[in-house]
């Protein structure tokens, strides 16, 4: 029988995943600021509940949720080097986040 708090909260990540796959596709800063907030403080939430180790549902709703992530940050990093890429042509170098450039 799953803990009914820690499915709560699994599921509200979830949810706080979803907007925030929403945010990326919106480029909805605000949101975004404010759904890494959420994240944050559902991660605080989790962080102190028991194993997950003999509960089907729980194990379920955290690969949902780690599943999310690893999609919305795959999309944060593709956007990330389209705006890199953009920075570069509009100033004419490259690798615009480059620690050391060549003089």
């Amino acid at each position: 029988m799953s803990d009914p708090a820690i499915a709560t909260h699994l599921r509200q990540m979830i949810a706080v995943l979803e907007q925030e796959r929403q945010a990326l596709a919106a480029l909805d800063l605000d949101a975004l600021i404010a759904t890494s907030h959420e994240k944050l403080a559902m991660c605080h939430l989790l962080a102190g509940s028991a194993s997950l180790a003999g509960d089907d549902e729980c194990r379920a709703l955290a690969e949902s949720a780690r599943a999310l992530n690893e999609t919305n940050r795959r999309v944060r990093n593709l956007l990330a080097a389209q705006v890199a890429a953009r920075i570069d042509a509009l100033t004419g170098q490259g690798q615009s986040y480059s620690t050391s450039r060549a003089a």
